[in-house]
């Protein structure tokens, strides 16, 4: 499709491709009835016979691809890997395409630690007066996320140096932890568009799904421009994959634009975080009896009675690090060991509100899936957002700039609106502080995990607080499953593994072990 930028377009590179991944994904198909052992990618294509036979071979290869492949018997392309490397592809699109499912990997530039530099935005082609708008807008933003980096790095030196004191002696050493702790803090007012670079490795049945799923109603231009090009390189290196793009599907229909009802807008959104009360993710529902399945789970593993083993004990086996070590290996092989899969016996739901940018990270917890809002249902039509502590702990003039920045940013989303700008590109200009509401389940292996990552004290604010509310909630009603959901140094330290830290010298500074969870607090 045609350039939806004003701005550079997105770069789309095929870094590198599985070998020959159409004819392995047939040879592999040809295996499961082989009475001879492993089919190769050479005796499907008949490499070697006369040139009748090798046609023959080559049009049974054809036959099976088709075949299998409309069956829905995916899994022999699986087996083929491609590796792209985007770069100028907007946050937006990432979050609500690229990292939307589970079956993928990405290395992305990290707003938290690298500084956003001017330019880096995706601006769309929009009429004249609709792109000056949006362009004027985020040349705010972005003098906005300058000013708010320089107004909190005081409160962040403070309050990293109360945790470190011997480093106040040196200062100018530990600046660059201060100034990415004000950097990111300050991204939150930077908008959804800005560009980000990433490596994204995906299975071959991954691009031609995404092909697919270009059809849903909310998706970017942004997603088909990339997603063409994707499948376009993919098609170049092997010429045979071109026949699995089977034709094209009519797309969704749009659903209908809410964001010009503020009334029922706001009732919604009430309503959601009235069960919130003040917390960023509460426990709205769980299996009935957590304990007894993961209970019950182990003792099958194990083969024993509940009278040789009672609940508390067997959820100990798999749970208490001092019982299970391999909880504390940093290889995570909790839901590959037989005991672990115990785990997935135990299921949880959770209502949460999280800024755009947090969730970009939440989201790459893939097995905790949640139904993220559509971009209609997060275009709001007044501001909503989310403050971080640390604009709140530097001040009037701090909150005031961070405040008045999300005043001005839906201001100009409504100037758009009036301009007959589609939703799509106005979520564009949207901040990452912008407020996401959503259900997230998780079964109690991918859970664990989530939180042995995210209770760390150098998480992200917004998901370690949910991570918190989650982890507290499971200990009032199961505490036999509760008091295991730990931060990492706090596991490792009951498995007796050290150091308990694994941060080296991005240790917090708080011995978080010899904590209880009610006595957490984070200044940094």
């Amino acid at each position: 499709m045609s350039q939806p930028f004003a701005s550079s377009p997105p770069s789309v590179r095929l870094v590198s491709l599985s070998d020959r991944p159409f004819e392995h994904a047939v040879a592999a198909a040809r295996t499961c009835y082989s009475g001879r052992g492993v089919v190769t990618a050479d005796e499907v294509s008949g490499v070697g016979l006369p040139p009748d036979k090798q046609q023959q071979r080559q049009d049974l290869r054809d036959r099976i691809a088709h075949s299998t492949f409309r069956a829905g018997h995916h899994t022999t392309l699986q087996h083929g890997f491609a590796q792209f490397a985007l770069d100028g592809v907007s946050r937006q699109f990432v979050w609500s395409f690229l990292h939307a499912h589970p079956f993928y990997n990405s290395e992305q530039t990290s707003q938290r630690y690298v500084e956003v530099k001017p330019g880096r935005v995706a601006v769309p082609a929009l009429p004249d007066a609709a792109r000056r708008v949006f362009q004027q807008a985020v040349e705010r933003q972005m003098a906005d996320y300058h000013a708010l980096a320089e107004l909190l790095e005081p409160v962040a030196a403070q309050t990293y140096f109360a945790v470190f004191p011997a480093r106040a002696k040196d200062p100018q050493k530990w600046r660059q932890p201060v100034q990415r702790r004000a950097q990111e803090v300050a991204r939150y007012v930077l908008p959804v568009a800005t560009h980000t670079s990433l490596v994204h490795t995906v299975n071959i049945l991954t691009v031609l799904r995404y092909r697919r799923l270009c059809l849903q109603p909310d998706t970017p231009r942004e997603a088909r421009f990339v997603v063409d090009r994707m499948a376009e390189l993919l098609f170049e290196a092997d010429p045979l994959l071109r026949q699995l793009d089977v034709e094209p599907l009519e797309p969704i229909a749009q659903v209908t634009e809410l964001v010009g009802d503020p009334q029922r807008h706001r009732q919604r959104i009430h309503a959601f975080d009235a069960e919130l009360a003040g917390r960023t993710s509460v426990l709205i529902d769980r299996f009935a009896h957590n304990e007894r399945r993961v209970a019950d789970a182990v003792r099958e593993v194990l083969g024993v009675l509940p009278t040789e083993l009672d609940d508390a004990a067997a959820i100990a086996k798999v749970l208490d690090p001092q019982d299970n070590p391999l909880l504390a290996d940093p290889l995570a092989n909790v839901s590959h060991q037989k005991l672990g899969r115990a785990l997935h016996a135990a299921h949880y739901a959770f209502r949460k509100r999280l800024s755009h940018a947090a969730d970009s990270q939440d989201q790459r917890h893939r097995m905790t899936p949640a139904a993220r809002p559509s971009v209609h249902a997060f275009l709001s039509p007044e501001p909503d957002f989310v403050t971080p502590g640390l604009v709140t702990q530097a001040g009037p003039q701090a909150v005031a700039r961070y405040t008045e920045s999300m005043q001005r940013t839906w201001t100009a989303i409504a100037e758009l609106q009036a301009l007959g700008v589609d939703a799509e590109w106005r979520a564009y200009l949207l901040p990452n502080a912008v407020a996401l509401r959503f259900t997230e389940t998780a079964d109690l292996a991918a859970l664990r995990h989530k939180h042995w990552m995210r209770l760390c004290f150098n998480a992200q604010e917004e998901i370690w607080q949910a991570s918190v509310d989650e982890a507290q909630a499971i200990a009032e009603v199961e505490p036999n499953i509760g008091r295991y959901l730990l931060p990492p140094c706090a596991a490792r330290h009951l498995a007796g593994i050290r150091p308990y830290c694994t941060e080296g010298d991005r240790f917090c500074g708080v011995k978080v072990w010899l904590q209880d969870r009610a006595a957490w607090r984070r200044s940094v």
